[in-house]
């Protein structure tokens, strides 16, 4: 019984003879950390990471208001019909400038005034002169009345036989003589006086006027200096006293691609956009198109008319317009929404005809979407199918971008 005992007893003990030692655990704890650890760091390696770009939010067109569509933008300038940049008909030193800048001035208004001493001598010397041929007119007519009476004395005399036929042909011809002499002095007292107008209008130019009512936009002499209508003197000599702008004939003038040209008519509307006042949409009309082409640039000029001119209209500011339609069918409200938007043409991909943009997703990953671009040459430019107002597309970033990528705002610089 007790050897029965001994052996249940015995069967209950653990054999620890077959046990691994404790240092094997550790190092299999170990292997798996490092394992762990480099898992972790081949993740964080090769995790997907953002690419840096620059961006632009997509705007909507001035020409998406007023009811009209666009068919054609372009750029240009504010241009004057009358524009002159004022001098002199004769060369001479400046004594007084009556003009500032942004003054306003009419018609015939002293602008500057010419050293005229020179100029009033000579009209005094030809008056003078003019003077003596009017004098030597009276004496030969005294001379000539007293021939005619030697003349009909003579003729008397002949008749009487008292006197020859000699002395008859020597007072006729006395009287001859006398005649064409003063023939001769009037024509010069004419000649001396057309050299006294002259002199008068030498004068008369030593006084610059303006030609026309407007806006002095500059002035370009000073008291001192030598103007001239011709440049000379190595740069010394000034050609103009101030230019002055006819504000009232403020005009655009734009080049438009000759590919483009069919799409503006004269009397077609406008709607102008200064780079100054970006938010002020100005009407305008075409006037015509200068019926000639820059083989250069491949392009046609356009005059157009401002509706009705304002005092922020300045000569040569920039201004983008958009040519309208006379008309636009009804469509369907997504696609107006998308039809006219301008973004910058920097965001634009791919070759003419097929471009595309990458449009940033709300998770920050790329949509490659591509766009019909419109007939517009310059910069932002219009996006008439593809995209609408307010959504993100990249504007600067590697070429390698691809749809689905990842990326992140640059930041400014």
């Amino acid at each position: 019984m007790a050897s029965d005992l001994k052996e249940k007893l015995d069967a209950l003990k653990i054999d620890r003879g077959n046990e691994p030692p404790s240092s094997g655990l550790g190092l299999k704890i170990g292997i798996g950390v490092l394992v762990v650890v480099v898992a972790a760091a081949a993740w964080w390696m090769l995790r997907p990471r953002a690419t840096l770009v620059r961006t632009t939010t997509v705007e909507a067109s001035a020409g998406a208001s007023g009811g009209a569509s666009s068919v054609l933008n372009a750029s240009g300038y504010v241009t004057a019909r009358r524009e002159a940049t004022v001098s002199s008909r004769v060369t001479g030193k400046v004594v007084e400038v009556l003009v500032e800048e942004g003054m306003k001035v009419e018609k015939d208004q002293i602008l500057a005034r010419l050293d005229a001493s020179q100029a009033r001598q000579a009209l005094a010397l030809s008056e003078a002169q003019l003077e003596a041929s009017r004098r030597s007119i009276d004496e030969t007519e005294a001379r000539l009345n007293e021939a005619k009476i030697r003349k009909n004395r003579t003729r008397e005399l002949v008749a009487g036989g008292v006197s020859s036929k000699a002395d008859w042909d020597a007072v006729e011809a006395e009287v001859n003589v006398l005649e064409a002499q003063l023939a001769t002095q009037r024509q010069r007292v004419v000649a001396s006086e057309r050299e006294v107008d002259i002199q008068r209008q030498f004068v008369e130019d030593t006084i610059i006027r303006a030609p026309f009512a407007g806006v002095a936009i500059s002035k370009n002499a000073q008291p001192g200096e030598i103007i001239s209508p011709m440049s000379a003197g190595g740069g010394f000599t000034r050609t103009g006293i101030c230019t002055v702008v006819d504000m009232s004939s403020l005009e655009i003038e734009v080049d438009v691609n000759e590919a483009y040209i069919q799409r503006v008519e004269p009397g077609q509307k406008v709607q102008a956009t200064l780079d100054a006042y970006r938010d002020w949409a100005i009407p305008a009309t075409v006037i015509t198109t200068i019926p000639a082409a820059d083989r250069q640039k491949a392009t046609v000029t356009v005059r157009i008319a401002f509706d009705q001119l304002d005092p922020r209209i300045l000569p040569d500011m920039g201004i983008k317009v958009a040519f309208l339609a006379d008309a636009i069918a009804p469509e369907d409200p997504a696609t107006a929404r998308t039809r006219v938007v301008r973004v910058g043409r920097a965001a634009l991909r791919g070759p003419q005809g097929d471009e595309f943009v990458f449009v940033v997703g709300p998770d920050d990953k790329l949509e490659r979407r591509a766009v019909k671009v419109g007939a517009d040459t310059g910069d932002p430019v219009e996006v008439v199918a593809g995209l609408n107002a307010g959504e993100r597309v990249v504007l600067e970033g590697p070429a390698e971008l691809v749809a689905g990528a990842i990326v992140a705002e640059r930041k400014k610089e």
